[in-house]
């Protein structure tokens, strides 16, 4: 465990690191497209945030490489360089949209031979665990084109969903957090070392998100763009993919024990089904509705619009932020939730309470929203938007003489003298003397 924190501390800190240069670099390169009516934020914002993450996925790979017990998955296995071929490719891909807007199609296919270059190295999809029918292998072609599909659902998905400042970066973290735990545990506690790969893909994925949300979280000081939402997702496929298809199910020793031991302990073998697409299910469902509501209005299903899920907290009234917040208690809550499936009774609680937390969270961010009443004398033990505000002197004078020479201005018309009014006094324009409420501006 100390490795792969320490791997994922390593890419974190190279990814933040150089996110600052490559922000810099975007903006002298130009890679900073004008404002589009589909688009939330309101200035100018460079990308090609994924060559920092992919810099870090990099040095991730580099680092596990000389540890000790790492060192084992490169030489027994071949799927980290697989990553690596098809995480520069679609890379490449990623950087060029950014900088050009290169076309949906060219993009799509772009992916598939990404996912093509990985399962000529060996990260493919061997067999299937299928309920009721076992462990079930697959032919060369099959795996071939069931391993294309799942690396392009994952991209589009992540790619879609990368709407908000911070939602790609800290849904996929999340996700990346459920699926370390489960392939963690298939490894230690089942001692199959075919899950190894998985688990150093998710520890380097949560290290990439987690290096780059400072820099994305609202309001973002630079996007990730598709090179980074389109690497970011197909490092999360590449994880799935290993511990789906390369972990035999047999080696697991399962059916040892009554009946219902047996039970709960199948249900780990259909989690690999299964929890690759729960933990993007939002960004799944997301995506199946872009493509359902393009298509019925007659648009191509890459056609861009406001429709995301996204977009609809935002027009409902919820905040930038708090939207996004909805978002990740939502991916915690399935995620997490699927994972409690497969956990044992000694570390159940830990899962249940991430969970409890999650549905918590979410509870409370759908809440309507109220400003509390705090005393005056705890107002410096509170944030300051729950502060009550008074009026700067200079503002207070300013009116007070722009209301007096109203006063005069008003008497002049009418050729009579008006008494002045003293401020404070309720009565004038439904406020004070001062003038109306609605002259000074809501400073919330």
């Amino acid at each position: 465990m100390r490795e792969y924190l320490l791997t994922l501390c390593i890419t974190a800190a190279v990814t933040y690191l150089l996110t600052g240069p490559v922000r810099k670099f975007a903006i002298v390169a130009g890679a900073m497209p004008e404002i589009r009516a589909r688009d939330v934020h309101r200035e100018p914002t460079p990308r090609l945030g994924g060559i920092a993450m992919f810099f870090g996925l990099c040095a991730g790979l580099l680092v596990a490489d000389h540890l000790t017990n790492l060192n084992e998955v490169f030489a027994k296995s071949n799927e980290p360089r697989a990553l690596l071929s098809g995480a520069a490719l679609i890379w490449l891909i990623g950087v060029l949209d950014d900088k050009f807007e290169i076309d949906a199609l060219i993009k799509l296919g772009g992916q598939m031979i990404a996912a093509g270059v990985m399962v000529m190295q060996g990260l493919t999809i061997l067999w299937l665990p299928i309920p009721g029918v076992g462990n079930v292998a697959l032919t060369q072609w099959q795996g071939t084109l069931l391993t294309v599909a799942l690396v392009v659902i994952t991209i589009n998905a992540v790619n879609f969903v990368d709407g908000l400042d911070g939602l790609a970066a800290g849904m996929v973290c999340i996700a990346a957090a459920a699926f370390f735990l489960y392939a963690y545990r298939v490894w230690v506690s089942y001692g199959i070392e075919a899950a190894a790969p998985a688990t150093l893909f998710a520890a380097i994925l949560m290290g990439m998100c987690l290096g780059f949300l400072p820099h994305n979280m609202h309001p973002a000081r630079i996007f990730m763009g598709d090179s980074g939402s389109m690497l970011i997702g197909l490092v999360l496929a590449a994880g799935a993919i290993s511990i789906t298809g390369q972990v035999d199910p047999d080696a697991l020793a399962l059916f040892t024990g009554s009946e219902k031991a047996a039970v709960h302990q199948t249900v780990p073998v259909y989690i690999p089904l299964l929890l690759p697409l729960t933990i993007i299910a939002v960004p799944a469902a997301d995506l199946v509705l872009a493509i359902v509501r393009r298509t019925w209005r007659g648009q191509s299903p890459f056609a861009a619009d406001r429709g995301h899920l996204h977009h609809r907290l935002l027009e409902i009234g919820h905040s930038h932020s708090r939207a996004v917040l909805i978002m990740y208690f939502w991916s915690a809550l399935i995620g997490f939730g699927a994972l409690a499936y497969s956990v044992n009774s000694a570390s159940m609680w830990i899962v249940l309470g991430v969970v409890f937390l999650s549905a918590v969270g979410l509870v409370l961010l759908l809440l309507p929203r109220f400003t509390p009443r705090v005393p005056r004398w705890a107002q410096r033990f509170v944030p300051p938007r729950y502060r009550r505000r008074r009026p700067a002197p200079e503002a207070v004078t300013a009116a007070r003489a722009e209301a007096a020479d109203g006063e005069r201005d008003g008497a002049d018309r009418d050729g009579e003298e008006r008494s002045p009014v003293a401020a404070g006094v309720s009565g004038v324009n439904g406020a004070t003397a001062i003038g109306a409420r609605s002259r000074f501006p809501d400073r919330r």
